[in-house]
């Protein structure tokens, strides 16, 4: 598998990324063993989890698969912190919560250092610079190799890298963003996308795939296995059953049609090759799931269906987002 820079760093990530959302919770050791070594097989290193995901399980899952399943060298391990099930404060971004929470994670995925650390959302509740301060004590004390933001809108995004690059060679720089980015939500490219490529930040898209609703399997109703019919993730999938995802869920099985491969392909490779796009972490239920989103390493759409794509997905974008000198 291709290998890409993340961000305007030295570290080199697989272009798709393995996600462990479900893992703990609908995945089990067995499946979640299968997927690790159908994607580390097939060339992928980036492993990406975090410390509420399984409510801790699935840290737990991937830290007994490293090791003996696979080599910890052969492995980009990303996760995050900030996130807590308090429903009177959902993010916690200080620095005593994120890294008493870093350790928390060593401890369960039975390593001494991460290689992505990320810090889940940004907490209103706390001075931005106390938060980035615990990215800069993790990346000194070698427990994360390079830190990251998940969840930060365009503004929160460049205050916090340009608050790093301030300092060069004293903080650390923040080396990607993990955003939901897809055919069916492309709200990043309002003003997350633009910081993102303007400070050198590397994109980690999340939910590359609609939440599954670009596979085109909910086109006659939710099949009683997916992820819509789940008790837990349901309510994930209902935004992207509406009129307007259907008719772009309809484009991409025409195209897929036409080049005679499958529409997740199609709606993976879109994403996958998207300025300022370094790898999509894609989430599966099981390892052949797994299997025929890597298999889309052989997949570069042609320009004509990448521009049809483009625009049966294009999101309103007026002011102040429109470039009026153009008018």
């Amino acid at each position: 598998m291709e290998q890409r820079h993340l961000g305007r760093t030295g570290l080199r990530i697989s272009r798709i990324g393995l996600g462990t959302l479900t893992w703990g919770r609908d995945t089990g050791e067995e499946a979640a063993a299968e997927q690790v070594k159908t994607f580390w097989e097939a060339g992928g290193t980036l492993v990406d989890t975090a410390d509420v995901y399984g409510g801790g399980e699935a840290e737990y899952l991937l830290g007994q698969l490293v090791g003996g399943l696979v080599p910890r060298r052969d492995l980009v391990i990303a996760t995050k912190a900030g996130s807590v099930p308090d429903p009177y404060r959902r993010f916690d971004g200080s620095r005593g919560h994120l890294l008493a929470a870093l350790d928390a994670s060593l401890d369960r995925l039975g390593t001494d250092y991460v290689d992505l650390w990320q810090v889940h959302a940004f907490d209103p509740a706390t001075p931005l610079e106390e938060t980035l301060q615990a990215l800069d004590l993790a990346v000194s004390s070698g427990r994360a190799r390079y830190a990251g933001l998940a969840g930060f809108c365009g503004w929160q995004l460049a205050k916090a890298a340009t608050w790093q690059l301030a300092a060069p060679g004293v903080r650390t720089r923040i080396a990607s963003t993990q955003m939901e980015y897809s055919l069916l939500q492309r709200g990043v490219e309002r003003e997350v996308l633009p910081a993102a490529l303007d400070l050198g930040i590397g994109l980690l898209p999340s939910s590359p795939l609609g939440r599954g609703v670009l596979t085109g399997k909910y086109r006659d109703g939710t099949p009683a296995d997916s992820r819509g019919a789940s008790e837990s993730l349901g309510a994930l999938v209902d935004p992207y059953l509406d009129e307007a995802a259907g008719r772009i869920v309809d484009a991409v099985v025409t195209a897929a049609q036409g080049l005679a491969v499958t529409p997740l392909q199609v709606a993976l490779a879109w994403i996958r090759d998207r300025p300022g796009v370094v790898a999509p972490i894609v989430g599966a239920r099981t390892s052949a799931q797994l299997g025929e989103a890597l298999s889309v390493e052989a997949l570069s759409l042609p320009e004509e269906i990448c521009r049809a794509l483009d625009d049966v997905s294009a999101p309103v974008h007026r002011y102040p987002d429109q470039d009026w000198s153009t008018l």
